[in-house]
């Protein structure tokens, strides 16, 4: 007998094709802050690149919302849809504001723990740009592993944060002008990296529950 799940299953994919849009669109706004921060000071244009990337983002989530209430079958559970929704627009929202942080603040070009962080969330991004299209084809093993792969990262970046921090806090010679500089775009980067945990996360959770 067929699964309940294959019978019913609705015919609108609209909702795979919106979160590939915006797994695509976040690896672009993380390649662009790599870019913006490695071509320092002459990175003009790559932060307006980046709002733009955020207002596609906002485009997308408007997108998937609005289906959703238009819609009474959907491919996932609505629940689902919303939380997958919120997280990936959480890391593009995030990525914008370590690229609005480096320019508030006067970043003239990256640290050590800031490029490390950065590399991280590209990686991260790219694995979830690479297996969204995997969610529509069911393919419950790679979401796994990209979970497992994301959740490794994170606690990577966690490391690199937490010393960076400490340094910042401990060391007599940083003053109040670096240590808050630092911090602030710290902060935002090792949060998108946190949120990107929590889309793999949220990933391995549909896994579990139609695998």
């Amino acid at each position: 007998m067929a699964r309940l799940g294959n019978v019913f299953a609705p015919r609108d994919r609209v909702y795979f094709e919106l979160f590939e849009e915006a797994g695509q669109n976040v690896l672009k706004a993380s390649d662009l802050l790599d870019k913006l921060l490695a071509t320092y000071p002459d990175s003009k244009g790559l932060e307006e690149d980046i709002v733009v990337c955020e207002h596609e983002g906002d485009r997308i989530t408007h997108d998937i919302i609005s289906r959703l209430n238009h819609t009474f079958v959907t491919p996932i559970d609505r629940e689902d849809i919303q939380k997958l929704s919120a997280e990936l627009d959480d890391v593009l929202d995030l990525t914008n504001s370590a690229a609005r942080a480096c320019a508030l603040f006067g970043v003239t070009e990256p640290t050590t723990p800031m490029t490390q962080l950065i590399e991280i969330l590209v990686k991260c991004t790219a694995e979830i740009e690479e297996v969204l299209p995997k969610l529509s084809k069911h393919d419950y093993p790679s979401l796994m592993e990209t979970s497992r792969s994301i959740r490794q990262l994170e606690k990577d970046a966690d490391g690199i944060f937490r010393s960076a921090l400490s340094r910042l806090f401990k060391d007599a010679a940083v003053d109040a002008k670096e240590l808050l500089r630092e911090k602030e775009v710290l902060e935002n980067l090792e949060h998108a990296i946190d949120r990107c945990e929590r889309v793999a996360a949220t990933l391995a959770n549909l896994a579990v529950k139609h695998g």
